[in-house]
């Protein structure tokens, strides 16, 4: 790579005006732009040395790989003459230049309160789909699995009465994430929340009923009549509630001091807080919920097929611009109350959606002959399928965009007929090709119909684009074999660190997460020690110690990044034993971080190890092993045959 031709051609494409303050870290250039909408984006994605761009945070980032992006920095400095910056100056200058967007902000809030909760209300989800598949009659037969085989009832109640906890006291889940990320003490917002659901209480499924027939027990507070109403299965009241206990929380921190603070802040937020959700926050809360649900409930009556079908083409758009974060809130509600609402409609067109986003990837996989194309087509499309679509809408459809479109028109037929069918969701799941197990019994042949067709669709309308736009793409020749790639050796990275792993494409970083940085892994540390993958030369080792980038002296380059987002620690926990050009042994010692004080900062302490030269070999296999420890195989590498050089496995 020729770092100065590239930073000109960055700049050139930005504009060297264009510039308020540029930084990097390991992978990127972070830069402050005045006008976003001057960038000449198309000019960016046929840069071969720009692995990707996106935009966060009021920052511009461009992808260009460890071990050149401070090469490219530099020279991007000296040409503009700007002052050097560190990420952390440029995230105070992003967030200087411009108000922050409400909306943005708003969405994000539900994000940090849900996704935590998120696995909770999956797991109760599938196992009250589990439930549904043993005791619904007419789906296997005309009687239910339990009545067919009785010895199975006593599984079946007890499959149930798990599925039905995280729902039932959904309030103690919400009022712990909710509190903490309101920045009050989730412990108090989890009690919060028990005292909103209470046995003592009318159960808040039952509240409207009890009403209507003259039935609610009351408390006498000085004549002022209260209902004991609980508040199962609610959301909106419990995030107003959560909003309330760590606001007087923190005042009652900021006036009360020492002893008095430590015994009284508790009591005060907890009687203060529990007085008003009964009295105003919770009924009215209440009513707002119900009567947003019954319109959303009511919309989709009234719209029935058509409404799904606008709702469908538009669904991934909305995954964009990040409005579906406001989607569990909303579908939580429609199924704990699924015995009036009939269910969620979004999580299946949600399915529909992703499945179609999946189908196109695919089709470009097989139509495209660009090998860099075809390698992230092939995983992405894969991941959509599985309900996972941001590599796939970002990485492969977005980018050529005839896919995006061509999913979105799939995705609106699809979900057509599940309107047609009236299928709804009476679990939370996957939304991809396993949604059906979260499907009303009743609905899940429709569902499946809808999934292949919106599977089939998406990809035979993206494949025959795809072979008329694409058709003068040039065919990549085979590797020129001076370059050393095509004769690389089978070869195995072995684990860093210590500790659980997951997929790279479950971590929190678009940028890994998509693998444009290449094929990996992630790890969840369990240990502050980082060790040698290989044996080979060190060629990334920045001061901030976050991050080694390692070529193997069999040729394969590995990126070890500590974190996300550490880079804004500037080395604060972190230190190192290695520099730059230095020859290490595998299993050698790189450095250490201290991942439990890193994670007290509110950093995510992930680990990624990632094969940044991933074209260079015909597989990038992680193992499956669900932990590991330093030295253990964690990565296998497949040389490229002589005869095909350019092979992608799928």
């Amino acid at each position: 790579m020729k770092h100065a031709d590239v930073a000109k051609r960055i700049l050139q494409d930005i504009g060297k005006d264009n510039i308020q303050a540029a930084a990097h870290c390991a992978t990127r250039l972070r830069l402050v732009l005045k006008d976003s909408k001057a960038i000449n984006q198309k000019a960016l994605d046929d840069d071969p040395d720009v692995k990707g761009t996106f935009e966060t945070g009021g920052q511009f980032q461009i992808i260009i790989g460890p071990g050149d992006v401070d090469k490219v920095y530099d020279a991007l400095i000296g040409i503009t003459g700007l002052k050097e910056a560190t990420t952390d100056d440029i995230k105070k200058i992003a967030a200087t230049a411009g108000k922050p967007n409400p909306f943005t902000s708003f969405l994000k809030m539900l994000s940090d309160i849900f996704i935590p909760i998120v696995p909770a209300l999956v797991a109760g989800g599938l196992l009250m789909a589990l439930y549904n598949v043993l005791s619904s009659p007419g789906l296997f037969m005309s009687r239910s699995v339990v009545q067919a085989v009785p010895n199975l009832k006593g599984l079946a109640d007890m499959v149930n009465t798990m599925a039905s906890a995280p729902f039932t006291f959904l309030p103690i889940l919400l009022g712990f994430s909710a509190t903490k990320r309101f920045g009050g003490n989730q412990y108090l917002g989890a009690t919060i929340g028990m005292i909103m659901v209470l046995p003592t209480l009318v159960n808040g499924y039952q509240v409207a009923a009890v009403t209507a027939a003259g039935k609610m027990t009351y408390w006498n507070i000085f004549g002022l009549h209260v209902a004991q109403a609980g508040y199962q299965g609610q959301v909106l009241p419990v995030l107003g509630v959560a909003f309330l206990l760590a606001t007087i929380e923190k005042f009652l921190h900021k006036h009360l001091k020492g002893a008095v603070d430590f015994t009284f802040t508790p009591l005060l937020s907890i009687i203060v807080t529990g007085f008003l959700t009964f009295v105003v926050v919770g009924p009215v809360l209440r009513a707002v919920s119900d009567f947003l649900t019954n319109g959303l409930v009511g919309l989709y009556n009234a719209t029935g097929w058509f409404g799904m079908a606008i709702f469908g083409v538009f669904y991934s758009a909305i995954v964009i611009t990040g409005l579906h974060q406001t989607f569990p809130a909303i579908e939580t509600t429609l199924i704990a109350a699924k015995a009036t609402t009939g269910g969620s409609f979004i999580f299946p067109v949600a399915s529909m959606a992703n499945i179609a986003q999946g189908g196109a990837a695919a089709a470009v996989f097989f139509a495209s002959k660009d090998s860099k194309q075809r390698a992230l087509a092939s995983s992405s499309s894969i991941s959509a399928l599985l309900g996972i679509t941001e590599p796939a809408i970002f990485g492969v459809n977005l980018k050529l965009r005839f896919p995006f479109y061509c999913a979105a028109i799939a995705s609106g037929i699809a979900s057509a007929i599940l309107g047609l069918f009236h299928v709804l969701a009476w679990a939370m799941g996957s939304a991809g090709v396993l949604g059906f197990i979260s499907i009303a019994p009743k609905s899940i042949v429709a569902f499946l119909l809808a999934a292949v067709i919106s599977l089939v669709t998406s990809f035979v309308m993206t494949f025959i684009v795809a072979k008329r736009v694409l058709k003068n793409e040039p065919e990549e020749a085979p590797v020129d074999p001076t370059t050393g790639e095509e004769t690389q050796a089978d070869t195995v990275i072995a684990a860093p660190v210590a500790g659980t792993t997951e997929p790279i494409t479950q971590v929190n970083d678009k940028v890994f997460s998509a693998e444009i940085m290449g094929k990996g892994i992630a790890i969840k540390p369990a240990s502050d020690e980082v060790h040698s993958p290989v044996t080979g030369t060190v060629t990334v080792a920045y001061p901030t110690h976050h991050a080694y980038g390692i070529k193997a002296d069999d040729g394969a380059e590995v990126l070890i990044h500590l974190g996300i987002d550490t880079v804004d620690l500037k080395g604060q926990y972190f230190t190192s034993k290695v520099s730059q050009g230095d020859h290490v042994n595998t299993g050698d010692l790189l450095g250490t971080f201290d991942y439990q004080a890193i994670a007290n900062a509110g950093y995510d302490t992930t680990v990624m190890i990632v094969i940044t030269n991933t074209n260079a070999y015909a597989s990038v296999e992680p193992v499956t092993t669900p932990t590991v420890k330093p030295g253990d195989h964690l990565i296998a590498l497949t040389a490229r045959s002589s005869d095909n050089a350019v092979a992608t496995d799928l």
